[in-house]
């Protein structure tokens, strides 16, 4: 699996409860209701802990953390130390 397909799964087995019609790749998380706060420290702390990195507080922002799209590129950066938007 991929970063995106874990990430993925985990919305739609924790979140959505298996619904997953509307969780596209760039389904945004906040506008369509998907992750409330809770459900977005819960993304932050699988992404942390599933991908061994670290996202720093001015990194935890929409335009890292609000669809499957941008949270893949994301971690793909962190991960191959490209950096991040911020």
């Amino acid at each position: 699996m991929n970063v995106q397909e874990i990430i993925r799964s985990h919305i739609v087995d924790n979140v959505l409860f298996g619904e997953d019609g509307r969780l596209t790749e760039d389904a945004s998380f906040q506008r369509s209701g998907i992750l409330d706060s809770t459900g977005f420290l819960g993304l932050i702390t699988l992404v942390e802990e599933k991908f061994g990195i670290a996202a720093a507080d001015d990194e935890v922002i929409p335009e890292n953390f609000d669809t499957l799209g941008k949270i893949s590129r994301f971690v793909a950066g962190k991960i191959n130390g490209n950096g991040v938007q911020s």
